[in-house]
């Protein structure tokens, strides 16, 4: 898999929050989840400026309003812009910076959505490629996702959010991966009939790289280049979420995301948020700590 290119001197400021955050024993992972939401702020930060951001993640201390959080109702959504993995990551510190979220309420997960071919599963499954060719996500009109759950409230914050990850030329981070796997999509109840809906489309109308909305019916091509985005009915185009392997995974190119990032996906499984799909996967006890670098005893 390949990764785009952006700022080394940026990505060595990240790595070095989580770094920070792995000397620290107390909330080690919340702190590392701040530090990795401040680095999306980087690009509008000098590097100067950033680097004083990390003693500050080192010290911050981030309590969510329940309050808040229990009034407002919250709405599952999914985003696609090519590899699923940075995409993630993106939305992990999002969720962290504008809900204050710790390592057992973040909802970001990876997963499929969009096709429909062969019924859009195949034996109750959907699967990355794999060589035994099981349900294989390709096969079935399925790109690459992210779902998570957010208040309606936030709706707005996320949007833009997910628009931004396509710069002001309009395109994805990894625009080296090609094929309708890495189409841009976005899920919500309704679709363009939801009511949250204009909320997305006014982010669309307002994102630096000029992104337009259609209506998504499954199985397309790459968008890569169209500036377009297809919107889906999640009730008719749902999510599937990806093998534990793909939870919380460093992209291939680049620093690592951090062990504090990556041990995410072996706290989650110990808690039952993320879990085996069925699908050729790692073994959570065999390889414990093999691929995505953190997965803690």
């Amino acid at each position: 898999r390949s990764r785009g290119l952006c700022s080394k001197s940026l990505k060595r400021a990240c790595v070095g929050y989580a770094r920070l955050a792995g000397t620290m024993q107390a909330s080690a992972i919340l702190i590392a989840a701040t530090a990795t939401a401040k680095c999306a702020a980087l690009r509008h930060i000098g590097r100067r400026s950033a680097i004083g951001l990390a003693g500050s993640a080192a010290v911050a201390a981030v309590v969510p309003d329940a309050a808040n959080a229990a009034a407002d109702p919250t709405v599952k959504i999914y985003f696609g812009a090519g590899c699923f993995w940075h995409v993630q990551h993106e939305f992990v510190g999002e969720e962290v910076a504008a809900l204050q979220r710790g390592p057992e309420s973040i909802t970001a997960r990876t997963g499929y959505a969009g096709g429909t071919l062969g019924g859009g599963l195949k034996d109750g499954k959907v699967c990355y490629h794999n060589f035994k060719g099981v349900a294989d996500y390709g096969s079935l009109g399925h790109a690459e996702a992210v779902q998570l759950e957010v208040p309606t409230s936030a709706v707005p914050r996320f949007a833009k959010k997910y628009f931004d990850l396509f710069g002001s030329r309009g395109y994805r981070h990894d625009p080296q991966d090609r094929g309708g796997e890495y189409r841009s999509v976005l899920g919500l109840p309704g679709g363009q009939a939801s009511p949250l809906f204009p909320v997305i489309k006014q982010a669309a109308l307002e994102s630096q790289g000029g992104m337009k909305l259609y209506a998504g019916r499954g199985n397309e091509p790459d968008t890569i280049g169209d500036k377009a985005v297809l919107v889906y009915d999640s009730d008719k185009y749902p999510f599937y979420p990806a093998e534990l392997y793909h939870q919380f995974h460093d992209d291939f190119m680049g620093p690592s995301y951090g062990k504090a990032y990556n041990s995410l996906q072996g706290r989650q499984y110990k808690q039952g948020l993320v879990g085996l799909t069925g699908c050729p996967d790692m073994d959570p006890v065999r390889d414990e700590g093999r691929y995505a670098k953190g997965f803690p005893s």
